[in-house]
């Protein structure tokens, strides 16, 4: 192969950004926290790439469970029945809240998601899905237009879509000053927006269980309860997006676990396999799996529940179950990286906010605390290079830094990449 061939930029079209100036990091290789770049520098790896490979990179049940599938049968079609897309299904489902019954496998959280609405409009009959300004559920149709950010302007071309404010208290729309306000006002708000709707309109709510790429904003006590019973006493499908936050990322099987909270859908992608073969679903309530047992589902996917997905999803669950990988993100969340970024809050003044759980954490940096104004884009730049030169892959996220390394990562690499965050962000 020539250079310019391998030169990825210049033949590559790359996701959210402007082409021209692009010189991305080849990476070349890696074992669980650890990536390495074609020149053979070694990053710890505390953005698992999107926030993905809960299981850490190049494990070798899940490389195996790849091969052999690989060389027994390498694709299936979704008409037809497959013994390792059930073993996957159920894998799933052991891990999903009671009442749920069947999995529908789409290629990512996208089309997870983008599936989960098409459930909840043909179920309720209704159209309208609610969704908070900072969220992030995809980048197909509906998905992108559910985002609450700002990559949902240029993109708005479904309809049918509503935004409200979820709680965030350290920015509060609500002008709350304890979690108990803020939950309570937020709810509020939710309360008036859906009257103001017409619940009979409102297909879904559509919520991460704990939003991921808008700030890792763990859910106030009492929030995810009053929306559900929101949504119960209206009749409107609660869909939770546990395409982030699922899959041991915040010390538990499921986001939603720590909150005692069962939805009617889960939308799941990212860490159900690590990421080592695109994948995604929606796990459905027993309910609303037999409105279909007669009626038509009318959706599909060429590669839905392809046999080299599901086997990475059979090996990586049976590799977290029997290696206790979720447990060891409560602990290294609780022990090492709770108490270390709280003095590191401390230490550093341009440190406004830490918050999070498991190994799901963000760092939010500000010009000064009294303000709460933003870092600067210039200044954040300047942290970013400087936690790569320091020997961090890091996750930069507008004036935050999120804290995700893999689920399995020992109790030294995490006090490392305490160690890393303290030299570059004191010296900024």
């Amino acid at each position: 192969m020539t250079d310019s061939a391998m030169h990825d930029p210049e033949l590559v079209f790359h996701s959210w950004s402007a082409q021209a100036a692009l010189n991305p990091l080849e990476l070349v290789g890696g074992s669980g926290a650890v990536i390495r770049d074609a020149a053979g520098t070694e990053y710890l790896d505390f953005s698992c790439m999107l926030v993905n490979v809960n299981i850490g990179h190049q494990h070798p049940a899940v490389v195996a469970a790849i091969q052999e599938q690989a060389a027994t049968l390498a694709t299936v079609g979704p008409a037809f029945g497959s013994r390792v897309r059930g073993e996957a299904a159920r894998l799933i489902l052991d891990r999903a809240p009671g009442g749920f019954t069947k999995v529908f496998f789409t290629n990512g959280g996208a089309d997870a998601n983008e599936n989960a609405i098409r459930l909840a409009r043909l179920t309720t009959g209704r159209t309208k899905v609610l969704s908070t300004y900072r969220s992030y559920h995809g980048n197909t149709g509906a998905a992108i237009v559910a985002t609450g950010d700002w990559r949902r302007m240029p993109n708005e071309y479904a309809v049918g879509h509503v935004h409200f404010f979820g709680p965030y208290l350290y920015r509060s729309e609500f002008w709350a000053s304890t979690p108990q306000e803020e939950s309570e006002r937020a709810l509020h708000h939710l309360r008036r927006v859906i009257e103001a709707e017409g619940p009979q309109t409102i297909a879904a709510i559509l919520l991460e269980t704990v939003p991921g790429t808008a700030g890792i904003m763990v859910p106030p006590p009492g929030y995810l309860q009053g929306v559900r019973e929101l949504a119960h006493q209206h009749g409107i499908v609660l869909i939770l997006d546990e395409v982030m936050a699922g899959f041991g990322r915040t010390g538990a099987w499921l986001a939603l676990d720590n909150y005692g909270v069962v939805p009617d859908l889960i939308t799941f992608a990212k860490g159900v396999n690590s990421g080592y073969v695109p994948v995604g679903g929606v796990m459905i309530s027993e309910p609303i799996a037999k409105q279909f047992d007669e009626r038509v589902f009318p959706g599909g996917l060429t590669y839905s529940g392809h046999p080299l997905a599901m086997a990475s999803i059979v090996g990586a669950l049976t590799a977290m179950e029997s290696e206790g990988i979720v447990e060891n993100a409560a602990r290294i969340g609780e022990q090492v990286l709770a108490p270390g970024l709280q003095a590191l809050a401390q230490e550093i003044e341009i440190i406004g906010e830490v918050r999070g759980l498991g190994v799901f954490w963000a760092i939010e940096l500000v010009e000064d605390r009294a303000s709460r104004a933003p870092l600067s884009a210039a200044r954040m730049g300047a942290i970013k290079a400087g936690l790569l030169n320091a020997g961090m892959l890091p996750f930069v996220q507008d004036n935050r830094i999120h804290v995700v390394p893999p689920c399995s990562i020992t109790d030294e690499q995490a006090q490392r990449g305490l160690e890393i965050y303290r030299e570059v962000l004191a010296s900024a």
